[in-house]
């Protein structure tokens, strides 16, 4: 192993960074003028990065991921002493975190009763589609095996979650797409598609209208976000779920929830869909299930989902023949049992509600304040500011001056996000979801350097 003479010159892992590494969601032609940004270090929800910069993370790793915040001793130490006693073995076979971290998990998702693990969000929803194409075979010969999607709606990276994206510009490239997967018409109120006074209810109808041309008897799945993250941080309008819930009962269709944003604590709630009344048939969970210490994810499904895959035990196809290597990694349970007791024992969910009000206050005011913001949206702390070049028109603010926003607020010391690479025209949106141990005093904080940006970048407009 090479060790640096000086431990603090990181001069060699940056040159080795810049030769070897292929970053996610970046063009790396930048690179030969300037060097990758290198975090080192995390404590809390601040980072350091190989310069030696302090920022606050206010978009938890990146990508709506550390929950309980950088540092976690306990966690390493859990990790660290299961994988020592026992690291791996294959699913077909149990383990003690496995066990465990399932019965916690079950306890808060009443009504859910069976959990199958995996490694990420993507592949999480991939098993759902294959349980519900697996259905389709088993109970309706084939034919109801379309799973629906809702446009700027996000379900992962793989070919099959692409399918089912609503976000044209991720899945662009990548095609041809595996057939069954159909679009309905997202439901944000503030780009609104329709003119009505219930606009939940009525966005809600606009899948029923889906269900009936595609044909109830075809259709065994739709795949929601709770709320909507990379697309806009769209959150449903009031009687939008209730309608859903009374569709999917209607024609026989197996509601899956993707909770991979928010999912543990995100919203207030140990789940998104917690807060609408929701009773899903599969829900999907994977960033924050251990806060980015070790890779997991998981498929929850009902008894009456999981009994489909046992009623004959002598079809030598009629179980669920699918595996997910490392999701027989111990390490994944072993850390979402300590994130999970972390967030009941620091009671994080009353403190996302308590942070996430007060986050909300300080954009409104912001909103009140600038008119390139358009729209303040949001739920605990995963909020968004969608801006706009002509508040009257609605007008989306060009997504270069979006960046240089998110890059003023940088410069300022914070890290906050933006949609991209989502919706031709539509990459506006500020993302913001600091992790659920932040405090008042962040918080500010996180409030006056955007605003602190919004004003500068204003002036030039």
């Amino acid at each position: 192993m090479n060790v640096a003479a000086n431990p603090n010159d990181l001069s060699d892992v940056i040159a080795a960074d810049k030769a070897n590494v292929w970053h996610h969601l970046v063009q790396h032609a930048m690179f030969e003028t300037t060097d990758p940004k290198i975090i080192v270090e995390g404590k809390g929800i601040r980072v350091w990065d190989a310069t030696g910069r302090e920022m606050i993370d206010a978009v938890s790793g990146g990508v709506w991921t550390v929950n309980v915040g950088y540092g976690r001793e306990r966690i390493a130490n859990a990790v660290r002493d299961q994988l020592v006693k026992m690291n791996y073995f294959a699913g077909a076979a149990g383990s003690i975190p496995g066990a465990l971290f399932a019965q916690k998990l079950i306890e808060k998702m009443p009504g859910m009763s069976r959990v199958y693990y995996s490694n990420s969000g993507s592949e999480a929803n991939e098993k759902a589609y294959k349980m519900i194409r697996q259905i389709a075979h088993k109970k309706y010969g084939g034919v109801k095996h379309k799973i629906l999607f809702r446009e700027r709606d996000y379900h992962g990276t793989t070919i099959a979650a692409l399918a089912s994206g609503g976000q044209p510009e991720r899945a662009a490239h990548y095609g041809p797409f595996p057939a069954g997967f159909v679009q309905v018409p997202h439901c944000l109120e503030y780009r609104k598609q329709w003119d009505v006074a219930d606009y939940g209810r009525r966005a809600a109808d606009a899948i029923e209208e889906v269900i009936l041309r595609e044909g109830p008897e075809t259709v065994g799945g739709l795949v929601l976000e709770p709320i909507t993250a990379g697309g806009g941080v769209i959150v449903p309008p009031e009687g939008y779920w209730p309608r859903v819930q009374e569709i999917c009962e209607k024609y026989d269709i197996l509601l899956h929830i993707d909770e991979v944003v928010c999912g543990m604590g995100r919203t207030g709630e140990w789940f998104g869909y917690q807060n609408f009344g929701v009773k899903p048939d599969i829900v999907t969970m994977a960033k924050g299930l251990a806060s980015g210490y070790a890779a997991i994810s998981c498929t929850v499904t009902t008894e009456r989902v999981f009994d489909m895959f046992k009623d004959d035990a002598s079809d030598p196809l009629g179980y669920f023949r699918d595996i997910s290597t490392f999701g027989g990694c111990t390490a994944g349970p072993a850390a979402a049992l300590e994130n999970m007791a972390i967030l009941e024992e620091e009671n994080l969910l009353a403190n996302t509600k308590e942070r996430g009000a007060q986050l909300m206050a300080r954009l409104e005011a912001l909103k009140a304040k600038y008119p390139i913001v358009g729209d303040v949206r949001g739920m605990g702390l995963f909020q968004g500011v969608e801006l706009v070049a002509d508040r009257e028109t609605r007008e989306p603010l060009d997504e270069k001056i979006v960046a240089k926003v998110v890059a003023a607020v940088g410069a300022r010391g914070v890290m906050i996000g933006m949609t991209n690479r989502s919706l031709p025209g539509l990459n506006n949106t500020l993302c913001l979801s600091p992790g659920l141990i932040v405090t008042a005093a962040e918080i500010d904080t996180i409030a006056e350097a955007i605003d602190g940006a919004l004003e500068e970048i204003s002036a030039t407009l």
